[in-house]
């Protein structure tokens, strides 16, 4: 087909976006690498798996896929309310919460106005915000040499830089791709520092992951703060990536404008039942914490004992520092039929993000990791 630049056509912000770049599938790589038996540890999706409550229910709904899914997810929305005590007029549901974020934009940005967010947050905000022609104000983040959380959010920087023109905030607790966090106590006084012209988005999309109570919950600030809206995912934690559902909470005001943009039937039926029996399966939530848990531990260590800079995380990854190119250790990787995530598009160029998978996955990284490094 002869090719045409469509460029010239194009709204001005989309006219110089650069898409997203997920983790490479292990399809991919092998069909590319000549390479079997991989393993991805790229995309913090749940080495477990999914539920078997999950599963089971998704399979249920195979036979009507004919028609069209509840619109409204009604069962979900019941059992999300139940969750978090709100009210079921509080709640969107995405396509992911990727979805629900760029609903946000989409609602309440636009050329003039403008978001506020932390050097290395989560890509999908400045692609946001391009998006619809609005401006990225980005705070610096803490040094790499920070005593207690390198490369976390600024705060103070972030706060400085919200003025007349700020419509979103967005915060992610905890952060992707450095994995570090905020206290609760600190992150609800930001919240309420706010003006009320600005809507302030805490992503919690890897919350379940944190081992004690110090984020805290942010869903649990609405009723006090009706600018703040609260995004969740079940990609995670949860192991439903392949099937895309999150969503977000927030004051009804703001909830009725993001329904107004999304589109009817964002989220399948397979996926809408998926997470609403995920939701009670607390047994699996429970073991996913705990293989979590003891591959953070094991990877730490790992790392620590090759000379490695390893930033905290409370998420189900680690930021890993070298003294030579990702993108490079990336390549000698996937040689060997293992995928990690680089990050030079974040401007971390001598860093990997590395998934926390499980025991023997994790060794294979390392040894993988210490052949390559020597």
């Amino acid at each position: 087909m002869k090719q045409r630049d469509y460029s010239d056509l194009a709204a001005p912000g989309v006219r110089e976006l650069m898409p997203y770049l997920p983790g490479k599938p292990i399809s991919e790589l092998e069909r590319e690498y000549g390479v079997t038996d991989s393993i991805k540890l790229a995309s913090n999706e749940n080495p477990l798996g999914a539920s078997p409550l999950a599963i089971e229910a998704a399979r249920a709904e195979l036979d009507d896929v004919w028609l069209y899914p509840d619109a409204n997810g009604f069962h979900l929305k019941q059992a999300l309310a139940k969750k978090h005590g709100v009210p079921v007029e509080a709640i969107t549901l995405g396509n992911g919460s990727n979805d629900v974020l760029v609903f946000l934009a989409q609602a309440f940005l636009q050329p003039g106005l403008e978001a506020v967010f932390s050097q290395y947050a989560f890509a999908v905000y400045p692609i946001a915000t391009q998006m619809v022609g609005a401006k990225a104000n980005i705070a610096p983040a803490l040094p790499a040499d920070h005593a207690t959380m390198p490369l976390g959010h600024d705060l103070r920087g972030l706060f400085h830089r919200v003025g007349n023109d700020t419509r979103l905030v967005f915060v992610a607790n905890p952060n992707n791709p450095t994995g570090t966090w905020l206290s609760g106590e600190r992150l609800k006084d930001f919240v309420g520092s706010l003006p009320p012209h600005v809507i302030c988005v805490v992503d919690e999309a890897y919350t379940e992951y944190a081992e004690s109570d110090t984020l805290g919950d942010a869903s649990t600030w609405l009723e006090e703060f009706p600018n703040l809206v609260v995004t969740r995912t079940f990609s995670k934690a949860y192991g439903l990536a392949g099937l895309r559902v999150g969503y977000a909470l927030s004051n009804p005001g703001i909830a009725d404008m993001l329904n107004r943009v999304r589109p009817a039937f964002n989220v399948n039926a397979p996926a809408l039942a998926a997470a609403r029996a995920a939701l009670d399966d607390h047994e699996f939530i429970a073991e996913t914490r705990r293989v979590n848990s003891e591959g953070m531990r094991q990877l730490s260590e790992g790392f620590e004992k090759l000379g490695l800079t390893v930033i905290p995380s409370a998420a189900n990854f680690l930021l890993v520092g070298f003294n030579r190119s990702g993108a490079e250790l990336n390549e000698a990787l996937l040689k060997r039929g293992v995928i990690v995530r680089p990050v030079g598009n974040y401007g971390l160029d001598n860093y990997l993000r590395i998934t926390i998978g499980t025991r023997k996955q994790n060794e294979r990284l390392l040894a993988a990791l210490s052949e390559i490094l020597q």
